[in-house]
């Protein structure tokens, strides 16, 4: 990192973490991904700027169009930032506004202070440049560790590091971490490469297929999405769900991964309940075929041994999206199954293996094997795009 010694300098984090009714933070991962960019510029001697968003406080207003200033503040997360760092945390009560100055004017090397939420400001997600520009004057460096929010063209993740020049701006380590990671997949992976994609819908990932059967040796296709491209195939799917309206789609998919050389893996047996109900009455099929009323949450044992081993195979693996509702108990061994094979893989295999956001990461949690694969993404929707082969905006404005 650039010498910043006494300069200030401003970092952009992603502090959106879950806060209940009490003001307490239910989960503060985000804030300790944050730490190591923090204590390293801290280390530096650097007055810090602190910016983050929380929540959408602006589509979730008071009856009187007020903003719910306690619901959305940010003042427990530099509570709790004082608390891990086992330092003072300074807090404004604006973002950029005269409190900021005045916090900023006091603030003396190796100390720091939070601003209150950026999307307090309806210039936030507008990525207003004037407002941008304004907070560029903050700082003479600005550094961008916010990868969960490196999607958006908001004007604290995107629009304000084009007021720095190449010398006054990069990523902080969370950031670069994500984005090195990510090319391991996409630009120079070791072979086998697979995907593993799962979720509700297959219309939320159709860019993601699009782009990785260009990638992949093999794409393993589990969750509810699954059974529209099952219907393609002609198998009856019984109450699984489908989207009638992207059979077509799937077909396509299924045939333009044949041309590419890229083998796709479906269910070959499911895990069937008579209702969506985490106490529902339980059958495993024989086969893809799925009858009556019959509904898939979940891949039976014979496609969890399929797809086991061609992960075993694999030596670059990523993974976006469940097998099936892994939070019911009885639903929830597909998805255990297949993390456990992913970190089997990282271990023994020495495969790389990339957790891609969302709830593949909730569910690489709740098994507790988070720190048995290679690397798990901090931004879902980012990450999501990045695979998709997108370019994000927080991350083209530090390299432009």
């Amino acid at each position: 990192m650039m010498n910043m010694r006494s300069c200030k300098v401003i970092l952009r984090v992603d502090f959106n973490v879950p806060i209940n009714s009490e003001g307490v933070i239910t989960d503060d991962t985000r804030i300790v991904k944050a730490l190591p960019t923090i204590q390293q510029l801290l280390a530096q001697g650097v007055k810090l700027i602190v910016m983050s968003h929380l929540g959408r406080p602006l589509k979730d207003l008071n009856d009187d169009g007020s903003i719910k200033m306690s619901k959305y503040s940010l003042r427990p997360v530099a509570s709790r930032l004082s608390e891990l760092l086992g330092k003072a945390v300074s807090f404004a009560s604006d973002c950029g506004g005269t409190d900021s100055m005045e916090k900023i004017d006091n603030l003396k090397d190796g100390e720091l202070v939070l601003l209150e939420n950026t999307r307090f400001r309806k210039e936030e997600e507008k990525g207003d440049s004037e407002w941008a520009r304004s907070l560029s004057a903050l700082g003479e460096f600005y550094i961008n560790d916010a990868f969960g929010a490196a999607h958006r063209e908001h004007a604290t993740t995107a629009t304000i590091a084009r007021y720095f020049d190449h010398d006054h701006k990069g990523f902080g380590q969370l950031m670069e971490a994500e984005v090195s990671n990510a090319a391991r997949v996409l630009d120079h992976p070791q072979r086998p490469l697979t995907a593993i994609v799962g979720g509700a819908k297959v219309s939320d990932k159709i860019a993601l297929l699009e782009n990785l059967i260009g990638l992949c040796d093999h794409i393993i296709i589990g969750g509810g999405m699954a059974y529209t491209f099952l219907a393609a195939q002609g198998f009856g799917i019984g109450k699984s769900l489908c989207e009638q309206d992207k059979i077509g789609l799937a077909s396509e998919i299924l045939v333009k991964a044949q041309e590419r050389n890229c083998r796709i893996h479906l269910p070959i047996d499911s895990v069937c309940g008579d209702r969506f109900a985490s106490d529902a009455s339980v059958m495993i099929t024989e086969g893809p075929e799925i009858k009556g009323e019959w509904m898939a949450l979940d891949i039976g044992p014979r496609t969890v041994q399929q797809f086991t081993e061609v992960v075993r195979r694999s030596k670059t693996i990523v993974w976006n999206g469940p097998m099936g509702v892994f939070e019911m108990p009885a639903f929830s061994n597909g998805t255990k199954s297949i993390a456990q094979a992913v970190a089997d893989a990282t271990s023994s295999e020495n495969a790389f293996t990339l957790i891609g956001g969302g709830d593949s990461v909730a569910a690489i949690n709740q098994f507790g094997l988070a720190d048995k694969v290679s690397f798990v993404s901090t931004g879902g929707g980012a990450m999501l795009e990045l695979l998709e082969g997108k370019t994000l905006p927080g991350i083209a404005a530090i390299k432009d």
